[in-house]
Order: C-alpha cells, then sequence, then structure tokens
C-alpha cells in the first residue's frame, strides 16, 4: 500500500511538471482515477460515435441575418452525461487524440454546411483549431482534401485560431495562413483583447477577422472602458479591412449597443 501510494504521488508531481514533490492523499487518488477513467473513455469516444456537434449562430448586425455558425464539440459520455470541452479538450491535447477528434469537426461541421446550403440555406461554418492542430506539418493541405471529400466551398469555411498559435511559430504560422487563404479559406484570431494581443500580428498575419471576447461584450453597458475597448477594436478593424465579431451578446441592449458602436466610433 505505502509503494502505491508512493507511486500516485510521484504520478501526481510528474502530471505537474515534474521536479517538484507532491504528497499522497486520497483526494489525489480520486483526482488521478477520475482522470484516468476520462482518458480510457476518450479513447473510445469517437468509435462509440459519442460526440455531436452543437452550432452557435453570428449575426449580421446590419441585415439580422444569420451569416454563418461557429461548430462546438460536446461529449455525451455514456455514464457522466454531458462532458464540457474545459475537461476533455485539455485532456485531448495531452494524449495527441486532439488531432483525431480535430479532424472528426473538421470532416463533420464541413459536411452539415454542405447539407444545410443544399436545403437552401447558405450559411458558412467556423471551426477552432488547437494550437497543436494548427501546427501539424501540411495542415493546409488536409483542410483542403476535407473540402474536397465534402464538397464544401473554401469560401464557406472559416478556421478560428487563438493569439498563442501566432506567437509560438511566426514563420510557419504566416505560411499555413496564407496558404489557407490562397485557397479561399478565411481566417479568424479568437479571443481578442485578453491574450498577448499583440497589433503586429494583425500587420504580419493574412487575417480576415478578430473576435472580441466575450469579457467585454458582457461589460460594454456596464462601464466606459469596456465599450471604449470595443470601439477602439472596431476602429482598428475598419482600418486594417477586417471583419469583427462580438463573441457572447445574450441581450437585447448588448445587441442594440453594438451597432451603433460599429457605425459611430
Amino acid at each position: 500500500t505505502l509503494l502505491k501510494h508512493a507511486d500516485t504521488a510521484l504520478y501526481h508531481a510528474k502530471n505537474s511538471g515534474r521536479d517538484n514533490v507532491k504528497v499522497y492523499s486520497a483526494a489525489v487518488t480520486d483526482r488521478l482515477r477520475r482522470r484516468m477513467e476520462l482518458d480510457a473513455s476518450l479513447r473510445v469516444a469517437l468509435e462509440r460515435d459519442e460526440f455531436q456537434l452543437v452550432y452557435q449562430p453570428q449575426i449580421e448586425v446590419a441585415t439580422g441575418r444569420v451569416c454563418s455558425v461557429e461548430a462546438l464539440i460536446r461529449w455525451q459520455h455514456p455514464v457522466r452525461g454531458v462532458v464540457s470541452p474545459v475537461e476533455f479538450i485539455p485532456l485531448a491535447e495531452e494524449t495527441g487524440l486532439i488531432h483525431e477528434i480535430g479532424r472528426w469537426v473538421l470532416r463533420t461541421a464541413c459536411a452539415d454546411a454542405v447539407r444545410w446550403n443544399s436545403a437552401g440555406a447558405p450559411v458558412a461554418v467556423a471551426v477552432n483549431l488547437s494550437p497543436l492542430q494548427f501546427r501539424t506539418a501540411g495542415l493546409a493541405q488536409q483542410v483542403m482534401d476535407v473540402l474536397a471529400a465534402t464538397g464544401l466551398a473554401p469560401q464557406l469555411l472559416e478556421i478560428e485560431i487563438t493569439e498563442g498559435v501566432l506567437m509560438d511559430s511566426t514563420a510557419d504560422a504566416r505560411s499555413t495562413l496564407q496558404a489557407l487563404r490562397d485557397q479561399g479559406v478565411r481566417t479568424a484570431l479568437d479571443d481578442f483583447g485578453t491574450g498577448y494581443s499583440s497589433l503586429a500580428y494583425l500587420t504580419r498575419m493574412p487575417i480576415g477577422k478578430i473576435k472580441i471576447d466575450r469579457y467585454f461584450v458582457a461589460g460594454l453597458l456596464s462601464g466606459r472602458d469596456n465599450a471604449a475597448i470595443v470601439r477602439a477594436i472596431l476602429a482598428m478593424a475598419d482600418s486594417l479591412d477586417m471583419d469583427v465579431t462580438a463573441v457572447g451578446v445574450e441581450t437585447l441592449p448588448q445587441a442594440q449597443a453594438l451597432p451603433a458602436m460599429a457605425w459611430g466610433y
């Protein structure tokens, strides 16, 4: 029992970045047990068709129409019910399963978009890529292969990345983004304003859209600072000929305030 507990503490220390000391406790054992169970379930989730996509609409303020949708993955665990992406995506990245899951998300989202367009509902679809996916060699070609296989026009696909991706591999990131743009695929920078927010990336990288983080949208009407930041982002994007999406609009006053800011900054 002593050796088993010591090994559990050792595993916890390694999982916490190594080069540190962890003391065994029953709570640690319970967390590790749940993590290992989740890891084992995650490895067979695709085979068992437990993942599904839900779509968040993106509304064009000028017309009020749904111009695109963002694909969001959900995991319907057979025992635990719906598992949040916040819980299983980091685990998928650590184990490398994110590549297989990411390919499934891209194929499924593109196939759904083709079905909607065939039914007379023309709408683009946005798909998030994790940093590990984005760094995959030949990513642009993989995307084009999925488009060819599903029949979706490149102009109807938008790839979303975070600012951290641009910091890690600037030259490779620019090459991948340019290859996607050359083929007609749009790219968007997610969570803008809360990360590194280096404006130099916006001039050096072929990015067509920035997404204002929901933190600023949530506080849009509660203080001058958030509103000022949103106006500044809108003015900057307009000067750089970029589109803007405000993430997390949940109330009518927020929806009504944004057009005025967009047209009267």
